[in-house]
Protein backbone atom coordinates (compact mmCIF):
# COMPACT_ATOMS: atom_id res chain seq x y z
CA UNK A 1 0.00 0.00 0.00
CA UNK A 2 2.81 2.36 -0.92
CA UNK A 3 0.33 4.42 -2.91
CA UNK A 4 -1.65 5.38 0.20
CA UNK A 5 -0.35 7.88 2.77
CA UNK A 6 -1.75 9.33 5.98
CA UNK A 7 -0.67 12.80 7.03
CA UNK A 8 -1.85 15.57 9.28
CA UNK A 9 -2.21 18.99 7.73
CA UNK A 10 -4.24 21.48 5.76
CA UNK A 11 -5.77 19.84 2.69
CA UNK A 12 -6.03 23.23 0.96
CA UNK A 13 -2.23 23.49 0.81
CA UNK A 14 -1.38 20.01 -0.49
CA UNK A 15 0.51 19.66 -3.75
CA UNK A 16 -1.81 17.10 -5.36
CA UNK A 17 -3.80 17.26 -8.57
CA UNK A 18 -7.13 16.90 -6.80
CA UNK A 19 -8.52 17.37 -3.31
CA UNK A 20 -11.80 15.94 -2.11
CA UNK A 21 -14.19 18.22 -0.30
CA UNK A 22 -16.44 16.87 2.44
CA UNK A 23 -19.36 18.78 0.96
CA UNK A 24 -22.99 19.29 1.91
CA UNK A 25 -25.70 18.27 -0.55
CA UNK A 26 -26.25 21.87 -1.67
CA UNK A 27 -22.51 22.24 -2.41
CA UNK A 28 -22.92 25.54 -0.59
CA UNK A 29 -19.69 25.76 1.39
CA UNK A 30 -20.39 25.19 5.06
CA UNK A 31 -18.09 24.81 8.03
CA UNK A 32 -15.03 22.67 8.66
CA UNK A 33 -13.05 21.44 5.68
CA UNK A 34 -15.85 22.48 3.29
CA UNK A 35 -15.64 26.11 4.42
CA UNK A 36 -11.83 26.05 4.38
CA UNK A 37 -11.77 24.75 0.80
CA UNK A 38 -14.30 27.35 -0.35
CA UNK A 39 -12.34 30.16 1.31
CA UNK A 40 -9.02 28.99 -0.14
CA UNK A 41 -10.41 28.42 -3.64
CA UNK A 42 -12.07 31.82 -3.85
CA UNK A 43 -15.52 32.92 -5.01
CA UNK A 44 -15.35 31.17 -8.39
CA UNK A 45 -15.69 27.83 -6.58
CA UNK A 46 -19.01 28.84 -5.03
CA UNK A 47 -20.23 30.04 -8.44
CA UNK A 48 -19.24 26.71 -10.03
CA UNK A 49 -21.02 24.79 -7.27
CA UNK A 50 -24.19 26.85 -7.78
CA UNK A 51 -24.12 25.94 -11.48
CA UNK A 52 -23.95 22.23 -10.58
CA UNK A 53 -26.99 22.64 -8.36
CA UNK A 54 -26.30 20.09 -5.65
CA UNK A 55 -25.23 16.51 -5.11
CA UNK A 56 -27.02 13.58 -3.43
CA UNK A 57 -25.48 11.87 -0.41
CA UNK A 58 -22.99 9.20 -1.44
CA UNK A 59 -22.24 10.83 -4.79
CA UNK A 60 -19.54 13.23 -5.98
CA UNK A 61 -19.20 16.17 -8.36
CA UNK A 62 -16.09 17.84 -9.82
CA UNK A 63 -15.09 21.49 -10.18
CA UNK A 64 -11.88 23.26 -10.93
CA UNK A 65 -9.66 24.14 -7.97
CA UNK A 66 -9.46 27.84 -8.86
CA UNK A 67 -7.12 29.51 -6.31
CA UNK A 68 -6.07 26.20 -4.71
CA UNK A 69 -2.78 24.47 -5.53
CA UNK A 70 -4.92 21.50 -6.67
CA UNK A 71 -6.27 21.63 -10.22
CA UNK A 72 -9.52 19.91 -9.24
CA UNK A 73 -11.91 19.64 -6.31
CA UNK A 74 -14.19 16.65 -6.01
CA UNK A 75 -17.16 17.43 -3.79
CA UNK A 76 -18.26 14.21 -2.05
CA UNK A 77 -21.37 14.29 0.13
CA UNK A 78 -21.10 11.99 3.10
CA UNK A 79 -23.95 10.85 5.29
CA UNK A 80 -25.06 12.48 8.50
CA UNK A 81 -24.44 9.84 11.16
CA UNK A 82 -27.51 8.73 13.08
CA UNK A 83 -26.68 5.35 14.55
CA UNK A 84 -24.98 3.40 11.77
CA UNK A 85 -28.14 1.46 10.94
CA UNK A 86 -29.63 3.84 8.38
CA UNK A 87 -27.34 3.11 5.45
CA UNK A 88 -24.54 5.36 6.66
CA UNK A 89 -21.68 2.86 6.04
CA UNK A 90 -22.81 2.15 2.48
CA UNK A 91 -23.25 5.85 1.71
CA UNK A 92 -19.83 6.72 3.13
CA UNK A 93 -18.20 3.91 1.15
CA UNK A 94 -19.95 5.17 -1.99
CA UNK A 95 -18.43 8.63 -1.45
CA UNK A 96 -14.94 7.22 -1.71
CA UNK A 97 -15.67 4.95 -4.68
CA UNK A 98 -17.49 7.70 -6.58
CA UNK A 99 -14.75 10.25 -5.89
CA UNK A 100 -12.05 7.85 -7.11
CA UNK A 101 -14.03 6.95 -10.23
CA UNK A 102 -14.63 10.61 -11.02
CA UNK A 103 -10.94 11.37 -10.51
CA UNK A 104 -9.99 8.63 -12.96
CA UNK A 105 -12.27 10.04 -15.65
CA UNK A 106 -10.28 13.29 -15.37
CA UNK A 107 -6.92 11.48 -15.43
CA UNK A 108 -6.04 12.43 -11.85
CA UNK A 109 -3.01 10.59 -10.49
CA UNK A 110 -2.64 12.25 -7.07
CA UNK A 111 -5.59 12.89 -4.78
CA UNK A 112 -6.18 13.81 -1.12
CA UNK A 113 -9.21 12.98 1.02
CA UNK A 114 -10.32 14.58 4.26
CA UNK A 115 -12.14 12.54 6.93
CA UNK A 116 -15.52 12.69 5.16
CA UNK A 117 -18.53 12.96 7.53
CA UNK A 118 -16.34 13.07 10.66
CA UNK A 119 -16.91 16.73 11.49
CA UNK A 120 -20.35 18.22 11.99
CA UNK A 121 -21.94 15.12 10.38
CA UNK A 122 -20.85 13.18 13.48
CA UNK A 123 -19.52 9.96 11.97
CA UNK A 124 -17.35 8.11 14.53
CA UNK A 125 -13.78 8.63 13.34
CA UNK A 126 -12.51 5.07 13.81
CA UNK A 127 -15.46 3.60 11.87
CA UNK A 128 -15.16 6.19 9.11
CA UNK A 129 -11.40 5.64 8.80
CA UNK A 130 -11.90 1.88 8.46
CA UNK A 131 -14.47 2.39 5.70
CA UNK A 132 -12.28 4.95 3.90
CA UNK A 133 -9.13 2.83 3.97
CA UNK A 134 -11.02 -0.34 2.99
CA UNK A 135 -12.66 1.38 0.00
CA UNK A 136 -9.46 3.00 -1.25
CA UNK A 137 -7.42 -0.19 -0.83
CA UNK A 138 -10.16 -2.17 -2.59
CA UNK A 139 -10.25 0.32 -5.45
CA UNK A 140 -6.49 0.01 -5.87
CA UNK A 141 -6.78 -3.77 -6.19
CA UNK A 142 -8.60 -3.22 -9.49
CA UNK A 143 -6.96 -0.03 -10.73
CA UNK A 144 -3.31 0.98 -10.37
CA UNK A 145 -3.61 4.35 -12.10
CA UNK A 146 -3.21 6.44 -8.95
CA UNK A 147 0.34 7.37 -7.95
CA UNK A 148 -0.60 8.80 -4.56
CA UNK A 149 -3.72 8.84 -2.41
CA UNK A 150 -3.45 10.89 0.77
CA UNK A 151 -5.73 10.80 3.78
CA UNK A 152 -5.23 14.34 5.06
CA UNK A 153 -6.17 14.51 8.73
CA UNK A 154 -7.00 17.71 10.56
CA UNK A 155 -6.01 16.52 14.06
CA UNK A 156 -3.84 13.99 15.86
CA UNK A 157 -6.78 11.78 16.90
CA UNK A 158 -8.04 11.57 13.31
CA UNK A 159 -4.54 10.84 12.05
CA UNK A 160 -4.14 8.03 14.60
CA UNK A 161 -7.49 6.51 13.58
CA UNK A 162 -6.43 6.46 9.92
CA UNK A 163 -3.01 4.99 10.75
CA UNK A 164 -4.71 2.27 12.81
CA UNK A 165 -7.12 1.54 9.94
CA UNK A 166 -4.14 1.28 7.57
CA UNK A 167 -2.39 -1.19 9.90
CA UNK A 168 -5.58 -3.23 10.17
CA UNK A 169 -5.97 -3.49 6.38
CA UNK A 170 -2.29 -4.41 5.94
CA UNK A 171 -2.70 -7.29 8.43
CA UNK A 172 -5.48 -8.85 6.34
Amino acid sequence: MDTIAVQRGDITKLAVECIVNAANSALAGGGGVDGAIHRAAGPRLAAACRRIGGCPTGEARLTEGYDLPARWVIHAVGPIYRDGRHGEPALLAACYRNALSLALTHEVRTIAFPAISCGVYGYPVAEAATIAVREVAGFLEHDTTFEQIVFCCFSVDVELAYLEAMEEIERL
